[in-house]
């Protein structure tokens, strides 16, 4: 088992934040109504992130089109853990999955798929530790956007400022503007579920 594999993530007793990039018009309906609704589709997949940075790699700092706008979503654990008990990895791992066939098989009927990425720093380099990508499918994301989700917050202000405080050369300042992340504790058998 992997220390390598470790969710890290701004969490406490009842919730954890995810991270997610949109743009202005699915982003200005999420933060009015405190939850997704229009243009947001709930028919196709849509990944979640509890890594800030492994968002900011992505969206490099909100400036990919689509992806200006970076939210805080905040969901409730037992949702977080509904997704990781549905959840079938991207990638066949003989400890986890028995055959390939038999990943192949759960991973086309599966509501939900895991990918761990290398996490990534300030700067945008590979760590050697990853970071949990986690994608919900149509059968669940109704019960994200109704159910598990708690506030929604829009960090595009801050990641402006993270951006600008990095292109000058200022990284100290700009981690300390970070969100906190710290170990989030995974039940031992979605740990065997998620190749942990």
């Amino acid at each position: 088992m992997s220390a390598a594999r470790e969710i890290r993530a701004d969490h406490d007793r009842d919730s954890i934040v995810i991270y997610q990039a949109y743009s202005d018009a699915i982003a200005d309906v999420a933060v009015k109504q405190q939850r997704f609704g229009p243009p947001f589709s709930v028919g196709r997949m849509t990944w979640i992130k509890p890594s800030f940075l492994w968002l900011m790699h992505r969206s490099n700092w909100g400036r990919k089109s689509g992806q200006e706008r970076t939210l805080a979503v905040r969901i409730r654990r037992e949702g977080w853990h509904e997704a990781l008990g549905l959840a079938v990895l991207t990638a066949f791992e003989p400890r986890v999955h028995g055959s390939p066939e038999q990943w192949r098989e759960a991973f086309e009927s599966a509501p939900v798929h895991v990918q761990w990425d290398p996490e990534r720093s300030l700067r945008g380099a590979g760590l050697p530790h990853d970071s949990i990508q986690v994608g919900l499918g149509r059968a669940v994301i109704t019960r994200y956007v109704e159910g598990w989700t708690v506030s929604i917050e829009d960090l595009s202000p801050k990641v402006a400022k993270i951006r600008k405080l990095l292109d000058e050369g200022r990284a100290d300042q700009a981690a300390r503007l970070c969100p906190p992340e710290r170990v989030y504790p995974v039940p031992a058998e979605l740990a065997r579920r998620l190749g942990m």
